[in-house]
């Protein structure tokens, strides 16, 4: 029988990990921080403990933040576009609008241009709805500056994120396009849902073979695409459900290649997001449960 210390993290442990990985944007540092959060948790009193949720969600964000600083010195050198890594989630998340739209490939994209306190602050806020005065205790900042970086990030993602609540079925009619595309080489199809100021962006990490720099317009977008068609037309393209939206994926001899997944604003594409960085797909054959 497992001890209540254990059972306490097993029960919070989807919710962690959820917001280690939206402060994140990667499961495999979210995991580290999980592992973080376990070693501290198993020192603590749980006698003291009044909100056993609010505790853990506290040392997550904690340690996910001091890691969340590291990582961007870490992406400074990092070669090409960085984007989060991507998840295969379980039809529940699609279920819940707002978690499913906090974890998409798009937002994940507008948090990264946050500071890490005002991501932290953000996510702690909108997402999990923390109150100001235990966001301040996780972030080492008085509830006065924590409103202040609340109403500062708010203000910043609603500059930025899509323009409107977007459709599973939406965002699977234009990857179905881009499906059709690929298997009769005509992007009419494509052509006809891409905004004017499309970007594309490709990651792979300086190991496998992606733009190194965001491809903007349609035109040129396009032209990318047409001469990437025959390299995809030599695997197998799935349709999956990747950050809580649909997405393909590409598999050669069985493994994933490559996962793209698109922003859609007023019913066009506004962004494709083709992540080939080996490390980041190391995880894609796990379904992952998040929750909020």
């Amino acid at each position: 029988m497992a001890d209540p210390a254990t059972e306490a993290f097993l029960a919070h442990r989807s919710l962690l990990f959820t917001v280690a990985y939206q402060l994140l944007g990667s499961a495999a540092d979210a995991e580290d921080v999980l592992q973080e959060t376990w070693l501290r948790w198993v020192d603590v009193d749980l006698a003291v403990v009044r909100n056993q949720r609010a505790y853990l969600v506290r040392i997550t964000s904690r340690q996910a933040l001091m890691r969340l600083r590291a990582l961007g010195r870490r992406k400074e050198s990092y070669v090409g576009p960085w984007l989060p890594e991507p998840l295969l989630t379980a039809p529940d998340v699609a279920e819940d609008v707002e978690l499913a739209d906090s974890v998409s490939m798009a937002m994940l994209l507008v948090l990264e241009t946050l500071t890490p306190a005002e991501r932290a602050v953000f996510v702690l806020r909108e997402v999990f709805d923390l109150a100001y005065d235990e966001i301040a205790d996780a972030v080492g900042k008085s509830p006065a500056a924590v409103r202040q970086i609340a109403h500062r990030a708010r203000s910043h993602v609603a500059a930025r994120r899509p323009r409107g609540t977007v459709s599973p079925a939406a965002t699977r009619d234009a990857l179905e396009a881009f499906r059709r595309a690929v298997e009769t080489g005509d992007l009419r199809d494509l052509l006809g849902i891409l905004a004017p100021d499309v970007v594309f962006l490709g990651d792979g990490g300086g190991v496998v073979q992606a733009v190194l720099s965001p491809v903007t317009g349609a035109e040129d977008v396009a032209r990318l695409l047409t001469a990437g068609l025959a390299n995809l037309a030599v695997g197998t393209l799935e349709a999956a459900q990747v950050n809580g939206y649909p997405a393909l994926v590409l598999r050669r001899d069985g493994r994933a290649d490559t996962v793209l997944a698109v922003r859609i604003d007023d019913g066009l594409v506004t962004g494709l997001y083709a992540v080939r960085n080996p490390a980041k797909l190391a995880r894609l054959e796990e379904t992952t449960t998040l929750c909020r």
